[in-house]
């Protein structure tokens, strides 16, 4: 029943960020200038910025780059692992042990600091497209290591199997024995690596963001959208400015109840 439930929040909070083109009043960069810092009211159901933009047309936006992003990033992130950590296993014991110096060497520094680090000496003054594509490749590319011990591990016990040493004993072709063997047996270990890191993800951009370093300005993400909250001494005054972190958090622990184990990991 929760999962269910955490299904229908979570289509819902992905419906109204797909739809944000017709569910939204206003552009997510149409300013009134002579209306900034509003109360809710009917015409801007969650008031105004300090720019006069509608928070609640923003918000349905941000909530389709965010939740768009996330899998996105996920999926280059399984790319990687794939690639550094599950496939060097398959090619031989020196491209595997290059791997795993390679993982443990990111694993010993701190994720965030990396994703700081790396983010600060690209260019900052981009196009907001651009910083998306840049936010979701950095996002996804530094943050394999995890998926990648899983993935290999998993490449390797399916090696020592009984199927795959009977494959090679009747003569198969590598190729086909990573096509038609390898790839099925490893499928599940994907998706479920896949579930994982979307709410890592979602978090991620969320941090970077808010830091002035993910999305920019004038589109909207959870996290750019969150830096409001840096005047927390006006937060009682306009408690609507924490809709977005309530959004969040609703869809991480949605997400988090719907992973394939059935459990938050």
């Amino acid at each position: 029943m929760l999962r269910w439930s955490a299904v229908a929040a979570l289509l819902a909070i992905l419906a109204a960020g797909l739809f944000a083109n017709w569910i939204a009043p206003h552009g997510y960069a149409d300013q009134d200038r002579e209306s900034p810092n509003l109360s809710p009211s009917r015409q801007y159901p969650l008031g105004t910025d300090e720019l006069g933009r509608d928070r609640f047309s923003r918000l349905l936006y941000g909530t389709r780059v965010s939740l768009l992003l996330a899998p996105a990033a996920a999926a280059i992130s399984i790319a990687v692992a794939v690639a550094l950590g599950g496939f060097t296993a398959y090619a031989g014991a020196g491209w595997a042990r290059a791997s795993s110096l390679v993982t443990d060497l990111m694993l010993s520094l701190p994720t965030i600091l990396i994703l700081l680090t790396v983010r600060a000496m690209l260019p900052l003054n981009v196009s907001a497209l651009a910083s998306i594509v840049i936010t979701c490749v950095l996002i996804g590319a530094l943050n394999y290591p995890p998926a990648a011990r899983v993935i290999g591990a998993g490449v390797d016990a399916l090696l020592k199997s009984d199927f795959i040493l009977q494959a090679r004993a009747t003569g198969q072709s590598p190729g086909r024995i990573l096509i038609r063997q390898l790839m099925p047996g490893i499928r599940p270990v994907l998706i479920a690596q896949f579930w994982l890191l979307v709410p890592v993800f979602v978090m991620a951009e969320a941090n970077l963001s808010l830091l002035g370093l993910g999305v920019s300005e004038p589109m909207p993400s959870w996290g750019n959208l969150l830096r409001e909250l840096e005047n927390y001494s006006a937060i009682p005054e306009r408690p609507w400015v924490l809709a977005p972190l309530g959004v969040l958090m609703v869809t991480v622990l949605c997400l988090y109840a719907i992973l394939p184990s059935g459990e938050p990991a």
